[in-house]
């Protein structure tokens, strides 16, 4: 509260790293590799069978990861929102490999006491962006034709998965915010699903790999969606419940990532 900003020379963009007390494990000591912002993003969240998502295949969830619960509650969630001012570490952005719509699936696991992310699908309008992530951090990525347009406080967001032999996934959607900025606070639901500082994947041969991030605690604000066209999770075995999903929206998320490392 009340830290002044440093700005970083390449972008412009606020310091990811001005706040970090509030992290649960310390920083890496050794350098970030990449930075990068999340704009309108939206949080949808449903409640999921544990057991569901261990039984998937689409990657698989690797028997030394553990599904993370809250109040032994599972989730799953579609993630909208846009990238920008993506770039390596001393490299400015370039205009236009650094923007671009990105839609991930996702649920939580954890390892070693540390909670992360488990990605099933991550989709992106950026080819190169794609290539890159795949063979670098063992990612499941796909090429897509993506929209993604703030028209009369909406944000209008339209994905279908054009990637050569995979399987099909569309998500139409527009979503808004209607509540006040805060920060989750510890031991909430809002935490347990927002503030996360790694991810999991696995690597040729089954090397489960962690990549560390940071950021600043999430600024959430309570959204409403509708969703015209939902079948991200379908691609990757998933049907969603008919429950209306949790809704959370963050205008600005600026990120610093570090190369991913064998557990």
């Amino acid at each position: 509260m009340g830290t002044l900003l440093r700005r970083d020379p390449f972008t412009r963009m606020p310091n990811a790293l001005d706040r970090i007390t509030h992290r649960p494990w310390p920083l890496l000591a050794e350098p970030w590799i990449m930075a990068q912002s999340w704009r309108d993003l939206l949080f949808a969240h449903w409640r999921i069978n544990a057991t569901l998502l261990r039984a998937l295949s689409l990657p698989q969830i690797p028997a030394a990861l553990e599904i993370d619960t809250f109040e032994g509650q599972a989730w799953i969630a579609v993630v909208p929102f846009r990238m920008s001012g993506v770039r390596l570490r001393k490299t400015p952005a370039l205009p236009r490999l650094s923007a671009f719509p990105e839609l991930n699936v996702r649920t939580y696991v954890v390892a070693d006491g540390k909670p992360g992310v488990w990605f099933f699908s991550l989709d992106a309008r950026n080819p190169i962006a794609v290539a890159i992530a795949r063979a670098w951090f063992h990612l499941p990525y796909f090429r897509a034709r993506m929209k993604c347009e703030d028209r009369d406080g909406w944000i209008h967001y339209d994905s279908e998965r054009t990637h050569r032999d995979a399987s099909p996934a569309v998500l139409r959607a527009k979503y808004r915010p209607v509540g006040e900025v805060c920060e989750p606070l510890p031991n909430t639901l809002e935490h347990f699903l927002t503030e996360r500082y790694c991810l999991y994947a696995t690597a040729p041969g089954g090397r489960i790999l962690r990549g560390e991030i940071h950021h600043a605690p999430w600024p959430l604000q309570i959204a409403e969606a509708t969703f015209q066209q939902a079948s991200m999770t379908e691609a990757a075995g998933i049907t969603l419940p008919s429950a209306s999903p949790l809704l959370h929206f963050s205008r600005r998320q600026d990120v610093v990532v570090w190369s991913p490392k064998p557990l």
